[in-house]
């Protein structure tokens, strides 16, 4: 992409030294949390310069204005000018959080992505959404920004615990299901101990930086990639006010099968690829327990989308595997009647 050079590699300390060597910041601040700080820290600390390390509290509900406060806060008490260099170490939180602190602070500076988890390899790393959760609603508040450098070393995946590599395999299965029916043939008949990492994240980061690369804002083709997130990001944020969070991946895997579902009823996808799309996410990600109370409060935080017009709920449906259509229209009834699909049949 341009102005956003995506680099694979099997050498991380060695690619990022050398990108440094090419730059010319005055300073260098590195961003992690307690998880990356500890394991994936040693992977890439021979290849940075003089540097101070930012440490924050990693997960979700960290993701919020008094963390980046507290960023800000080191940010400056460091001396950062705006000649200064941010290398974000993380996950999909951190990523989208340390670039937004880069992006607005001293009205911003570069920052260099280093994904360290699947979601964020696959997803969250590509395409400069930034930003933060806002009174439970998931990236409220935020601004698209690209990182200067985005490395991507799927070495990283050895250091996760199993339910973070399969909430990150949420968006492989989330980018095969709209773009290629022939990779979903593949995936959708391996375990997830049998997928092929680095086959999978290089065919997500390609595709994904093609889509991003038409369309930089959102205007169009990129809503593309919301597919599953309007019911998702609803069930995610419902459980994080109750206090029982769910991985993203595991919210967008739910809200996959429950807009599976309603495009089944409006005809744009069969039985057989709607019970193909039940039968893997419900092999890998297995079922969120809904209760008829939970369901309603749910339909309701479906209001808040970020793509929704107005009154009109907007959704990204299913025209048969492999493609997809945004700003397709659909009803509280159609959330509802998805969800308590969900919850009867999975």
């Amino acid at each position: 992409m341009p102005g956003d050079p995506i680099r694979f590699t099997n050498r991380p300390a060695e690619e990022l030294k050398q990108f440094l060597a090419t730059s010319k910041y005055s300073r260098v601040a590195l961003l992690v949390d307690e998880n990356t700080h500890k394991s994936c820290y040693p992977i890439i600390a021979s290849g940075l310069p003089k540097h101070d390390i930012i440490s924050v509290a990693p997960g979700e509900e960290n993701k919020v204005l008094a963390t980046c406060v507290t960023i800000w806060n080191r940010m400056t008490s460091i001396n950062l000018d705006r000649h200064s260099l941010l290398i974000i170490l993380g996950g999909g939180v951190l990523g989208d959080m340390g670039g937004f602190c880069a992006a607005t602070y001293k009205r911003g500076i570069d920052f260099v992505l280093v994904p360290t988890t699947l979601l964020s390899l696959v997803d969250a790393s590509i395409g400069g959404k930034l930003g933060i959760d806002f009174n439970n609603f998931k990236n409220h508040i935020g601004v698209f920004q690209l990182p200067v450098f985005t490395l991507l070393y799927s070495g990283f995946l050895e250091t996760l615990p199993q339910n973070e590599l399969r909430s990150g395999y949420a968006e492989v299965v989330k980018h095969t299901l709209t773009s290629d029916a022939a990779m979903w043939g593949v995936i959708s008949k391996r375990t997830l101990a049998e997928q092929d990492w680095p086959e999978l994240i290089r065919h997500s980061v390609n595709f994904k930086a093609g889509v991003v690369e038409r369309d930089p804002r959102e205007k169009g083709l990129r809503k593309i990639l919301n597919a599953g997130h309007t019911i998702g990001h609803a069930l995610e944020s419902y459980f994080i006010t109750t206090h029982k969070r769910i991985l993203h991946g595991e919210a967008i895997a739910a809200g996959l099968v429950a807009e599976a579902y309603i495009a089944r009823r409006k005809k744009r996808v069969s039985e057989e690829e709607l019970r193909s799309v039940m039968e893997h996410i419900r092999s890998v990600f297995g079922k969120i327990k809904l209760e008829p109370g939970q369901i309603r409060e749910i339909c309701e935080l479906v209001r808040q989308d970020k793509k929704n017009k107005g009154n009109r709920i907007m959704c990204v449906l299913l025209n048969g595997i492999g493609s997809a259509e945004w700003d397709v229209e659909i009803s509280l009834d159609d959330v509802n009647e998805a969800l308590s699909f969900y919850e009867d049949q999975m």
